[in-house]
């Protein structure tokens, strides 16, 4: 890869011996000043992008206050001129056009979650300066959403028969892990067949080939981007690809690359044997409940039930052994099982206020399991665990029409990522992660098992799996939340220590992701998104949120496109949401309550 440096040599000795030479100068001479030193985007990448003609966005209204698009880009940036897949954008003008400073990429993670989603949502949760300043631009990635689709089989029927024991939180029992190791092959070989030629080009390379591309699009000379979750995985391939080609870029909630692809003798590992998402959630629970034990009961009710890291434990053991039966007249007959009570768990932590779902699930399923509860408590638990059940199913109606969720999560990592060659030893590996990170060790390791190798064989021979530590022009922000059940914190520690021109912006905050969630945290990336400079080397927040201290209250801008559209663009100086950020790998059991 080419440096934009000048050789020492270039100059000569004799040049240096002249300029020592010269007789009594008036003034010491300026020093001469030094070409920039970073890395360039390599001839092979530029040549890919730069030789597909800029495309015509014809935008049109959409959505009563954003503008929406499509294009056709290549399948395969080898061959411009080849096949094409339809990619959709959507736009959120800025308010300021004349002191506009150009276009903001947003992505929401995933993989698998749609840019054009989080775009139109930007003014609810947005800082005003930059919904001031740039218009707001989100891509669904190629196979996602509005863009042309990945389809991995034929009909809904034919997914659904395959899917048929992924449908757990994870697998527990051993006819569970049959059951899901089983599917994970027939998903694995539908994706590698039916699911072609797209799941085969649908990497992150290809989807920050696609950005660059749209980036000149959008009449901009350098990209401006955040990225959230998987979204920072997008980023630092972009930052990595294309490393004088961005002003400001923003990754939160991180993965580290080297990680999510697997390099050397890690390839052979699990993923979240690399990622270590599962110890991100383990401390942040573990924490919470030693929390909760420190206010006491009036703070923290499951601290009534003497120490609630035991307690938490004692469900645990209850449901391992026996899951629990529920029959409800009003919400009808479920059962939740010790993969339900953890997958709950998780999709509680992903929130910065989860800590009071976490608290009061324990607590129902403390009574609900206990055979000498006495039968108030254990019906008014059973009844509350009815209704959260009830909801979670309500919201995971998906037979019609065909969903492609789980597709476009698999294609992306599966592509991008190494992972063990058969399907057949994930009930091992997982059993070692949750020895390693009890509870949600099995929670995350599971979310790959598609992707082995002898199932998934379909590949994309242009994808990128690095280096990741090229020396960028513009620095990188890189933002880290010490409590985060997704992307580890210790992910954007390596990622600050991979990239050289980055700086790390930490935070305590709770939740998955920091935006939002501290307003320290949003006003520096703000600031670095608006000028160009990052923060102070160290800089450290505090989440506006912290267990037990205030009433849980947050909310998400993760509405339909359509109730959006109808509620209107909010004003300057309303209240702000937490940013969507897509799910990656989410829990499906009957009490998740994402």
């Amino acid at each position: 890869m080419p440096r934009v440096v000048r050789s020492l040599a270039a100059t000569g000795i004799a040049g240096i011996l002249l300029a020592g030479s010269a007789v009594a100068p008036a003034a010491a001479a300026a020093p001469a000043a030094q070409p920039p030193t970073y890395d360039r985007t390599s001839a092979a990448e530029a040549r890919r992008v730069d030789r597909v003609p800029t495309p015509k966005l014809d935008w049109y209204a959409c959505y009563d206050y954003a503008e929406c698009a499509t294009v056709r880009l290549p399948l395969d940036y080898d061959q411009p001129k080849g096949a094409t897949t339809e990619v959709a954008l959507l736009r959120v003008k800025a308010r300021d056009q004349q002191h506009k400073v150009g276009s903001l990429f947003l992505n929401p993670g995933g993989p698998g979650g749609s840019g054009t989603d989080i775009a139109l949502a930007a003014p609810y949760f947005l800082g005003d300066d930059l919904l001031d300043r740039f218009d707001v631009v989100g891509v669904d990635p190629r196979g996602v959403a509005a863009s042309d689709n990945i389809k991995c089989f034929p009909s809904v029927k034919d997914q659904t028969r395959a899917y048929a024991g992924l449908n757990v939180a994870f697998p527990w029992t051993k006819a569970e892990e049959k059951a899901y190791v089983a599917s994970s092959k027939a998903v694995g070989k539908a994706c590698s067949t039916t699911g072609k030629p797209l799941t085969g080009a649908a990497s992150t390379a290809e989807v920050a080939r696609d950005m660059d591309v749209l980036r000149r699009a959008v009449g901009d000379k350098k990209l401006s981007y955040l990225g959230f979750s998987y979204g920072t995985a997008l980023g630092q391939y972009y930052a990595n690809m294309f490393p004088d080609r961005f002003r400001a870029l923003v990754v939160d909630g991180v993965l580290n690359p080297n990680a999510w692809v697997g390099q050397g003798k890690a390839r052979d590992q699990l993923q979240e044997t690399r990622l270590r998402s599962a110890d991100g959630a383990y401390k942040a629970l573990h924490e919470i409940l030693v929390r909760c034990g420190q206010v006491g009961p009036e703070k923290c009710e499951l601290a009534a039930k003497g120490n609630p890291v035991a307690a938490y434990e004692t469900v645990a053991k209850r449901l391992r052994k026996k899951p629990v039966v529920i029959d409800d007249p009003d919400y009808g007959s479920y059962t939740v099982s010790y993969a339900d009570f953890v997958g709950a768990t998780l999709g509680a932590l992903y929130d910065p206020y989860g800590w009071s779902s976490v608290v009061e699930i324990t607590v129902q399923l403390l009574a609900a399991t206990d055979p000498a509860a006495g039968k108030a408590a254990t019906a008014t638990a059973r009844k509350a665990l009815a209704a959260r059940a009830a909801q979670a199913r309500q919201q995971r109606g998906y037979d019609f029409p065909y969903n492609n969720g789980l597709e476009t999560f698999l294609t992306v990592d599966c592509t991008d990522a190494y992972h063990p060659k058969s399907a057949d030893a994930w009930p091992a590996l997982s059993a070692k992660e949750d020895q390693r990170a009890p509870y949600f060790g099995r929670a995350w390791a599971w979310g790959t098992s598609p992707c082995a190798r002898n199932t998934w064989t379909v590949r994309d021979e242009d994808a990128y799996t690095g280096p990741f530590n090229r020396t960028t022009a513009a620095p990188v922000l890189v933002v880290g939340n010490y409590w985060d059940p997704a992307t580890n914190y210790q992910g954007a520690v390596g990622s600050a220590q991979l990239l050289p021109n980055s700086r790390l912006l930490s935070s305590d905050s709770w939740g998955h992701t920091a935006y939002g969630t501290s307003a320290c945290v949003t006003g520096k990336v703000d600031a670095y998104l608006l000028t160009g400079k990052p923060p102070a080397k160290g800089t450290r927040c505090v989440g506006d949120s912290q267990p037990f201290q205030d009433d849980p209250s947050a909310e998400r801008a993760d509405a339909p496109k359509s109730e959006l559209a109808r509620a209107g663009e909010p004003g300057r100086g309303e209240p702000k949401r937490l940013p969507p950020v897509a799910t990656p790998r989410p829990a499906v059991g009957t009490l998740t309550v994402r």
